[in-house]
């Protein structure tokens, strides 16, 4: 069995690697990781199995905190039958609480102190104030968070100074904002995630289906012109910038840090990864998609968001208008759960999605090649359809193209 001394001299082996491969380390919070983070992605997509497995490596694995009671059988029995209790939506959350616990000390349990362990919260969630406590509870190395400005961070972390933040967000405007407000209270991100929504999958960081490829997303602009802001600001060897979106080669990671970048994120890459939580079927259709199969649409989130087209998906967006156009308040959340604070089909907003999407994701999750919904950035995949280990990946994006594999560390 790999004793904790092991499992570091491992982690140092990669890291030793990607220095040699010309790549400088990720410095977050006092720990220095390898430059690659896993991104979250729900529901149960990644849990503690594909985090722990790159933060093994030495690199941010990272769980994504939605719905994950769907991973354990037990709280499944305990909630899958609630209805219209007037409880339901208490016991939901706090199966989904005690899962993300359990999510979390098994990361670290199998990390064995290696890399770190983040958490991933939308901040369109309606329980994500307790998704937040609960992961600075559980012992989260850090927290990211996105769909929405987090602006509160600060205060729910404020009794947990060690917990790195990380704010997900897509141009200047919104980073000069967040960090100015989160100056006046005393912290700063302990880095920033610079997602591009042309590129990215799940839910994206533009205002609408149109503004998708909008230039002032671009990396070669936005990573310029937030240094430009630290630099005037004071704080430029403070804030690292972790790029995310269409990422697949040792030169994509060389070209973002020659622009500023200090690491950069990867979610599609790692969701076809045996390690991935989610089950064959999922990653089949991810890593077997084409250009031509990725949809561009509007969630029920009032965010654009892209997946790839399935038989679901196809239909759903034929019948959209009429949807949309039959939109009226629910009595009540189709599964008895209120996810998101505002949520198209339940309160009915006709201007967006009208569907469930924790249903939809959860189809996707367990493999329902019709019902699921498949969210998939746009870009290609390192190893195009084949299902390859963690390592695997990893060793590639410390690779130069021109340069003989590199071996795997033991």
């Amino acid at each position: 069995m790999e004793t904790i001394q092991d499992a570091k001299a491992t982690a140092m082996q990669w890291l030793a690697m990607a220095q040699t491969a010309g790549l400088r380390p990720l410095n977050i919070r006092g720990k220095t990781l390898l430059p690659i983070v896993q991104g979250g992605m729900g529901v149960g997509v990644s849990a503690s199995g594909l985090a722990s497995a790159v933060a093994r490596l030495g690199g941010m694995g990272t769980i994504s905190s939605v719905d994950l009671r769907r991973r354990h059988a037990d709280l499944m029995a305990q909630t899958q039958h609630l209805d219209k209790e007037p409880d339901a939506r208490d016991l939901i959350d706090t199966a989904n609480l005690i899962a993300l616990d359990r999510e979390i000390r098994s990361a670290r349990a199998a990390a064995q102190g290696q890399g770190a362990i983040a958490v991933n919260v939308m901040k369109a969630l309606s329980a994500y104030e307790a998704y937040v406590q609960q992961a600075l509870e559980s012992g989260a190395d850090a927290l990211v968070v996105g769909a929405g400005l987090p602006l509160d961070l600060p205060e729910l972390a404020r009794e947990h100074p060690e917990v790195a933040l990380i704010p997900i967000l897509s141009d200047a405007r919104g980073v000069q904002l967040l960090v100015r407000k989160w100056e006046k209270k005393g912290r700063l991100p302990d880095a920033i995630v610079i997602e591009n929504p042309r590129l990215a999958g799940g839910h994206l960081g533009a205002a609408k289906v149109a503004d998708l490829g909008d230039a002032r997303f671009d990396f070669d602009v936005v990573i310029p012109q937030v240094r430009e802001f630290f630099r005037q600001a004071g704080y430029e060897q403070e804030i690292p910038l972790i790029a995310a979106g269409g990422i697949d080669s040792h030169a994509d990671i060389v070209r973002l840090q020659g622009l500023g970048a200090a690491g950069v994120q990867l979610g599609t890459a790692f969701a076809v990864t045996q390690e991935c939580d989610a089950s064959a079927v999922f990653k089949r259709i991810l890593a077997q998609a084409q250009p031509q199969d990725m949809v561009e649409f509007v969630s029920v989130a009032g965010l654009p968001a892209r997946a790839v087209r399935t038989p679901w998906l196809d239909k759903y967006l034929r019948i959209l208008p009429v949807l949309q156009e039959r939109a009226h308040p629910k009595a009540k959340c189709n599964m008895s759960f209120d996810c998101l604070q505002t949520c198209g089909l339940r309160d009915g907003i006709s201007g967006i999605g009208q569907f469930c999407i924790d249903q939809q994701l959860s189809h996707a999750m367990e493999g329902d090649a019709e019902r699921g919904l498949f969210f998939r950035g746009a870009g290609r995949l390192p190893f195009g359809e084949q299902i390859r280990s963690v390592a695997e990946l990893v060793r590639h994006l410390l690779t130069p193209a021109t340069a003989p594999l590199l071996p795997l560390a033991a």
